[in-house]
């Protein structure tokens, strides 16, 4: 059996992939830790074999930035270096795509990241401190995610479900997006702790998202009735220059889908598994989320 910790006790993805993981409990053991007292620095990691992190501090009004660089970068690393001396196998560290510094485009294994906001500069400097700790007996792997959704999942994604609900009129656009259903997230994460991977990843649904299709099905699901306006492309793109949380909606960022895997990437088929679930079923099991189990 392998144990596994988890730091970021009240994590939306911990909480979830921890009752995903029910039917293998034969073969996994999780325990979380909250990481915001000192109590977890006498934890006896020794018997764990992955350790998943994921407390981290995201998009918050705090008094100084400082705080993002304690919590991302200088948390993360105290953690990882306990884990490594006490001969924990494997360190899963959950980054974000926010580490490019990328509101529109595509991001391929060229693009060099650069960070424009504390939240991306901290997870980045925490990658590359990481990153220097792996070796052949401690594996680092670095998860950089795209804009994760599912069932009681919050941001971004809730903030369109709601839209859906209320609007009548929306706009057609012809955007693509990276996104991340969690269920294929915790499959991806499921393949990580069995191959004991390391390495930088890049995990994304096996379609790009259009945010009028995505409303669409949204309101399919609640039996609402939307009519999609054509023609507003050019006011979005000048409005999208003024208004920058435009792009986040109506602009196209993308992992090219090299990153994700193919094939013969990585450990052959297995590494494509993860993003079974498409995109109609993901998003009416994510607004069915009452009947989720």
């Amino acid at each position: 059996m392998k144990r596994i910790l988890i730091t970021g006790q009240n994590s939306y993805i911990g909480s979830s992939f921890v009752n995903w993981m029910k039917v293998y409990e034969r073969e996994y053991q999780f325990d979380t830790i909250d990481l915001k007292d000192s109590s977890w620095r006498n934890r006896d990691f020794s018997i764990y074999n992955s350790i998943i992190h994921l407390a981290a501090i995201v998009h918050v009004k705090v008094k100084s930035e400082a705080i993002y660089y304690q919590v991302n970068r200088d948390l993360a690393v105290e953690v990882a270096k306990k884990a490594l001396k006490e001969n924990v196998q494997q360190f899963i560290f959950f980054s974000t795509m926010s580490v490019f510094g990328k509101d529109t485009g595509t991001i391929t294994e060229h693009t060099i990241p650069k960070p424009n906001n504390p939240y991306g500069k901290s997870k980045r400097e925490a990658e590359l401190l990481l990153t220097e700790l792996q070796s052949d007996n401690f594996k680092v792997a670095v998860v950089r995610p795209p804009m994760i959704y599912g069932p009681h999942a919050v941001g971004n994604y809730q903030r369109l479900s709601k839209l859906a609900n209320k609007t009548k009129l929306f706009p057609k656009v012809y955007n693509k997006r990276s996104m991340l259903f969690s269920e294929n997230l915790f499959r991806f994460i499921k393949i990580c702790l069995d191959n004991e991977l390391h390495g930088i990843f890049h995990p994304q649904n096996s379609k790009y998202v259009n945010t009028t299709e995505l409303v669409k099905q949204i309101a399919i699901e609640n039996r609402k009735n939307i009519f999609f306006v054509r023609g507003c492309s050019s006011l979005i793109n000048i409005l999208s220059k003024k208004f920058k949380f435009l792009n986040k909606v109506f602009g196209s960022l993308t992992y090219d889908k090299t990153l994700s895997g193919t094939p013969d990437t990585y450990f052959g088929e297995v590494y494509m598994d993860y993003a079974s679930t498409e995109f109609e079923t993901s998003i009416r099991l994510t607004e069915n989320k009452d009947d989720y189990q």
